[in-house]
């Protein structure tokens, strides 16, 4: 599952997130593109237990959270 939150402020980033993890998917992508998301939304899926890596893509960021 990948969720594209670029363009958007926070919490909007976090709350669309917490949403797509409702059915406790074993993965999900985020696209983020500045860096207050990047980091909220990496706390969110630690707290939630996933696995968390980032790459860089250009400016933007691909967070991939695994169970």
């Amino acid at each position: 599952m990948e969720i594209d939150c670029r363009g958007l402020s926070c919490p909007e980033p976090v709350i669309r997130t917490k949403r797509a993890i409702i059915g406790n998917p074993q993965s999900i992508d985020v696209l983020v593109d500045q860096v207050a998301p990047l980091e909220n939304v990496q706390r969110f899926l630690k707290a939630m237990k996933y696995k968390v890596t980032v790459v860089e893509l250009n400016g933007e960021w691909k967070i991939s959270a695994t169970k």
